[in-house]
């Protein structure tokens, strides 16, 4: 077995799962120091790119839970590596002709190398008396050398679902060591959702009630963050994922709550909304420092800034007009907003100090901007088409404007991943409000959600 230097690093879930990832080891015993870490890039041929094989996990344990989540990680690893669209990934129904192998060291390389295979991820995961241990090994079929090696510990809570984790984890280090990228397979959406049915009555008659959710990238565990009789909308994470800022009505009217997803603690509501001080769409600061948001506190619809403890309120727009949906720069430096100070709903930028206003868009109507991670420096929006809404990006660089779907359906609400590869979105084109997902060249549509009316999707860092 090849050995590899010991690396540790620690996984801090919302979800309260502990993590250890590490590389396998065994060093010579006569030889106190640690041997080289050994690294393999695995290439496809021609200029291609790589082929991957991901074949089901081999359970070292013999109770059903570790089978059932030995099955399972294979699928979910190779769905995570197949969505960057780095990889070639192999069909998974094509390894039927291989033998399984009942332990790491019964790998047929030759065979795998027949199928034309250029890495082949190895994985294990075994019960033990304080959790579970999942072990990944990326080889490089056509030498055998490992690309990658790492271990996984978790507590017995890790495994129940399936033990995901393990393979968000592995095709995320996948990657970044084999393409230098971020992946998303660790990250998280959150978004409203009326699923619980219930209705509530408020100084406009009925209305549905509407609670945030979080769920994984790609839709799996869906769980519900705030359980009120209101309209809890328009969430964003924090830039540490520790918090989730959303709009709420439960006071009767709206205002901006801030609650932890780690620790259980009092939601705090830094806009300090009253009934004639009403706030709504927060938007981090990418330091975590500031909310910005829309405040009706002085008569008109304006943007303003506020510290996360409450402090340090400031007007950032002044006019006549409505100002709304505020989203910040990667820098810092700057927000866009929605204004329809020239008449209809436009794109319009300015600095954080409310210097240097500059109008970007010129269409029907524009609404719910969101900048792009650096270095891409671009703006998501909702573009109004027809009878509906597309999703468009405008390209700072160039000053051009590239529509995202399709015009099937109204799609609306652009929340970009923290890569800057992908978008989330919400669309009606199933009959009914739902989350999407789609890469920022137009392909690689998937939906997230199923029940109820989903909406204001939101991609943690």
């Amino acid at each position: 077995m090849t050995h590899i230097r010991l690396l540790t690093v620690a996984f801090s879930l919302s979800a309260g799962i502990a993590i250890t990832a590490q590389t396998p080891q065994n060093p010579p015993p006569q030889q106190p120091q640690q041997p080289k870490e050994i690294a393999a890039t695995i290439e496809g041929s021609g200029g291609l790119p790589p082929k991957i094989a991901v074949p089901e996990f081999i359970p070292l344990s013999t109770d059903a839970e570790t089978v059932a989540a030995a099955k399972a990680l294979g699928q979910v690893l190779f769905d995570d590596l197949s969505y960057e669209r780095e990889f070639y990934m192999v069909p998974r129904d094509t390894y039927a002709t291989i033998p399984k192998a009942s332990t790491p060291d019964q790998i047929p390389l030759d065979r795998w190398k027949e199928l034309g295979v250029d890495g082949l991820v190895v994985g294990t995961i075994r019960k033990t008396a304080s959790g579970m241990v999942a072990e990944v090994r990326l080889v490089q079929v056509s030498t055998g050398r490992t690309a990658l090696g790492k271990q996984y510990t978790g507590s017995l809570d890790s495994i129940k679902d399936g033990g995901r984790i393990y393979a968000h984890t592995a095709s995320d280090e996948i990657h970044q060591t084999q393409r230098g990228l971020r992946g998303v397979a660790r990250t998280r959406l959150a978004f409203s959702s009326d699923r619980d049915g219930a209705r509530m009555a408020g100084p406009v008659g009925e209305r549905d009630i509407s609670n945030i959710y979080r769920a994984d990238y790609d839709g799996a565990n869906q769980t519900r963050v705030t359980a009120t009789r209101s309209l809890d909308i328009t969430p964003v994470w924090s830039p540490d994922n520790s918090a989730i800022a959303y709009t709420s009505y439960r006071s009767g009217y709206p205002d901006i709550i801030v609650q932890s997803v780690r620790a259980v603690m009092e939601p705090s509501k830094p806009a300090k909304g009253t009934e004639r001080i009403q706030n709504y769409l927060p938007a981090w600061s990418p330091d975590g420092s500031k909310i910005a948001f829309t405040s009706s506190r002085d008569g008109n619809q304006e943007i303003y800034i506020v510290n996360r403890d409450g402090s340090g309120l400031r007007r950032l727009t002044n006019s006549t007009s409505v100002d709304v949906t505020p989203t910040w720069a990667p820098t810092g430096n700057q927000l866009a907003f929605v204004s329809d100070r020239t008449g209809s709903p436009q794109i319009y930028i300015i600095n954080a100090d409310g210097t240097d206003l500059k109008r970007i868009t010129s269409e029907t109507h524009c609404d719910r901007p969101t900048w792009s991670p650096a270095p891409l420096n671009e703006i998501a929006y909702t573009s109004q088409a027809g009878g509906g809404n597309d999703i468009k990006v405008y390209e700072f660089a160039t000053g051009a404007t590239r529509t995202i779907t399709d015009s099937i359906g109204s799609n609306e609400s652009p929340a970009f991943s923290p890569n800057g590869r992908h978008i989330a979105f919400s669309s009606d084109r199933s009959g009914q409000e739902q989350i999407y997902t789609i890469d920022r060249d137009g392909k690689n549509l998937r939906q997230i959600t199923k029940q109820g009316r989903n909406r204001y999707p939101n991609w943690s860092q």
